[in-house]
């Protein structure tokens, strides 16, 4: 079995917490009911697929809200709701990653959109001291600067790819079960980070941190 070189990290609910009980409050205050038929941890629709793919910039998700829900509210209405799913870095978590770069090649991987990488870094500024979140990693991949997204086979085989590495030495942790079936399907090492689970509790990290 070969050592593990190289970590790949998924990043709500594994480095940031994240609420989908919240957001879901937040668009239902401004009026758009049922939210959670249109994203959840395991679907998404069509608009909010083309969102985080980048095949639609965030001026025409803002506007596609307002005509799909036929309701009058504002970009910085429907953009505060969209960002609130997104909580507090993980502190302990992201301290471990900084203990551990020198031992690993530290990789991220998300299905994420510009608007919450906008937030998102905003929030590293804010809790982590850092200029954006990409300085704790070799290298970052954002599923919409991709144009694909997880669970798809495609992405995963770009970031091997891209990053020259191979999946038997990589270790991928995700939340989502989708995503680590196929990640296992691709010879990747993995763990499903399960509610309450912390990185740094993890066997491989438990006495680095």
């Amino acid at each position: 079995m070969k050592a593990v070189k190289n970590i790949l990290f998924d990043l709500g609910a594994v480095l940031i917490d994240i609420d989908f009980e919240k957001v879901c409050r937040s668009f239902d205050k401004i009026g758009i009911k049922d939210f959670d038929k249109q994203y959840s941890q395991l679907a998404a629709s069509t608009l909010f697929e083309e969102l985080e793919k980048g095949d639609i910039s965030n001026e025409m998700f803002y506007e596609s809200i307002k005509k799909q829900f036929q309701i009058t509210i504002s970009t910085e209405e429907i953009r505060n709701a969209w960002n609130s799913i997104l909580l507090d870095f993980r502190i302990e978590t992201m301290k471990l990653l900084t203990t551990i770069k020198s031992d690993y090649n530290l990789y991220l991987l998300s299905n994420t959109n510009a608007i919450h990488l906008t937030e998102i870094n905003l929030l590293a500024q804010q809790q982590l001291q850092v200029k954006e979140l990409d300085v704790f990693f070799t290298k970052a991949y954002y599923s919409f600067k991709m144009g694909m997204r997880k669970p798809n086979a495609d992405i995963f085989e770009f970031v091997l790819k891209d990053a020259g590495i191979e999946a038997s030495e990589t270790f991928f942790i995700d939340d989502s079960a989708p995503n680590i079936v196929t990640a296992q399907k691709m010879d990747f090492k993995t763990h499903l980070l399960l509610k309450g689970e912390r990185v740094e509790r993890l066997p491989l990290f438990e006495k680095m941190g």
